[in-house]
């Protein structure tokens, strides 16, 4: 079966500095029609940073959409032509003022693309060095440190709610011993 769904109308609703908002008219496999409400975005990073002292570093953000503050790993979107390694140690040092000295991929994601056009790809690193902190202008975070052994408890217990950071840190549960 063919899946493809041919846009046949475009109407742009929105253009903002994030985010674009599309309305497109469709022709569904079975030759139906349907209208799609889409959100383009250039694209974001993420990255998983711990310490030497196996502390690893979260931010917390209080975030509109869903009126409360998160924990999560540092996270930010990619500059138009940005390279994706480095909106990932960018977005470290602005958030943390850690400077990541070497990246592991660890995955793409989309994490909505029911609508959303937004790629996400996570980093890990566990080779930093002291950077200096450059937060945007409209951004306010409060670092966290915490260690590795208590990060178990706090996706159980619901203290983490995002699913990038919640992918980044099983993947460093169940595979940091290879880094050591």
């Amino acid at each position: 079966m063919d899946f493809n769904e041919k846009t046949f109308d475009r109407t742009v609703i929105y253009n903002g500095k994030i985010i674009d908002l599309e309305l497109h008219d469709v022709e569904l496999p079975d030759g139906k029609t349907s209208k799609r409400e889409i959100i383009k975005h250039n694209g974001a990073v993420a990255i998983c940073a711990i310490t030497p002292e196996k502390e690893v570093l979260l931010v917390k953000q209080y975030r509109k959409p869903i009126e409360k503050p998160l924990l999560e790993i540092p996270a930010g979107k990619l500059e138009e032509y940005e390279e994706r390694e480095e909106a990932a140690k960018r977005e470290l040092e602005e958030e943390t003022g850690y400077k990541a000295n070497h990246l592991t991929f660890i995955t793409h994601m989309y994490g909505s693309p029911g609508f959303s056009n937004e790629k996400l790809t996570i980093y890990f690193t566990d080779h930093l060095s002291v950077g200096e902190l450059n937060l945007d202008d409209d951004e306010f975070v409060e670092l966290h440190k915490i260690h590795l052994d208590d990060i178990h408890a706090l996706i159980e217990n619901h203290e983490i709610e995002d699913a990038k950071t919640m992918i980044a840190l099983q993947y460093v549960l169940l595979n940091y011993n290879h880094y050591k």
